[in-house]
């Protein structure tokens, strides 16, 4: 199946210029709306309190958020834990000093159980508080932090495999895109202040994953059409390995984006944040793997030598820098 011809002649890297300086533009963006806005951490970042209840009969998480929102508790995270009898129950309670203990530094959590346990008994009355805490913001930032570590350890490596796979040209441009990816799937999260989970960094982890996919299979192409070409002039041998995979590139992300949708639709509030990161990374990532990724491998001066196996025919390969 083809979308477009796999002999077309778009010229892509004649945008190169437009395509480069809008890609330095949208992570400038990005960094600007990071550092001034920042991200609109969920309770897994900033802490808060979290409850177990149980029911006599079984119940749906929507009528348990319902319930509370009645009872002016906003903004909660509601999970079936084990079946349809029981849920967890995660909130930051608000800033008030009847919820505040005598420490001031921990919330009242016999008064907040309390209060939950009226706004559910109001609406079904088997509702029962099994357990209650308070995770406080300490774990939240840990979490935080081992996310960007998690984050830059996955690019480092995507980079290390591409170094070995191809060549180092291929590394560096491969790292310059994941960073303008993630930067910019990050500005736009910033941008709309959508909540920032876990779920929406497993999103971004996935979305690492998932554009360095469609860039591989465009280096493979270039690595081929090098080493097929016997006068390869790079621009030229780029622009066709853009061309010939541009359908399978439109094709991928299309279905992607179908089952990401479809995840929003059907898949519940839970999942919503995962979509929705998705949804923005591919059109992002595929952006970039056809305008960015190979105006830099082009600047970076790649060439049929850098592809080209070193034999003793070759000697002069293995001296080039």
């Amino acid at each position: 199946m083809e979308i477009f011809s796999h002999n077309s002649n778009v010229h892509f890297l004649g945008l190169r210029k437009v395509s480069i300086g809008l890609a330095v533009l949208l992570v400038i963006a990005s960094v600007v709306l990071l550092a001034t806005r920042s991200l609109n951490y969920g309770l897994d970042f900033t802490g808060g309190v979290s409850m177990e209840v149980t029911y006599d009969n079984p119940v749906a998480t929507e009528d348990v958020r319902s319930a509370l929102a009645k009872g002016a508790i906003e903004n909660v995270v509601v999970q079936s834990v084990g079946g349809t009898r029981q849920v967890s129950i995660r909130f930051q309670p608000k800033d008030d000093h009847h919820y505040t203990q005598q420490d001031g530094q921990s919330p009242n959590l016999d008064l907040i159980s309390a209060d939950v346990a009226k706004a559910l008994q109001a609406v079904r009355p088997d509702a029962k508080i099994a357990g209650k805490s308070y995770v406080g913001p300490q774990v939240g930032e840990q979490l935080r932090s081992d996310g960007v570590t998690a984050a830059i350890f996955v690019i480092i490596g995507i980079g290390i495999y591409l170094w070995i796979r191809f060549e180092r040209r291929f590394a560096i441009a491969a790292l310059l895109t994941e960073v303008h990816d993630t930067l910019v799937t990050l500005g736009v999260i910033s941008l709309v202040q959508r909540e920032f989970d876990l779920t929406v960094l497993a999103s971004v982890l996935a979305v690492i994953g998932y554009s360095i996919n469609d860039k591989v299979v465009v280096f493979d192409r270039i690595r081929e059409l090098f080493r097929s070409s016997r006068k390869a002039d790079p621009e030229e041998v780029l622009n066709r390995s853009i061309n010939s995979t541009l359908s399978r590139t439109i094709i991928t992300s299309l279905f992607t984006s179908i089952a990401m949708a479809a995840l929003y639709f059907f898949g519940g509030p839970s999942v919503h944040g995962f979509a929705i990161t998705m949804l923005i990374g591919i059109l992002v990532g595929t952006l970039s793997s056809i305008f960015v990724a190979s105006p830099i491998l082009l600047w970076l001066g790649v060439s049929k030598k850098d592809l080209m196996p070193v034999t003793k025919e070759n000697p002069e390969l293995a001296r080039r820098p």
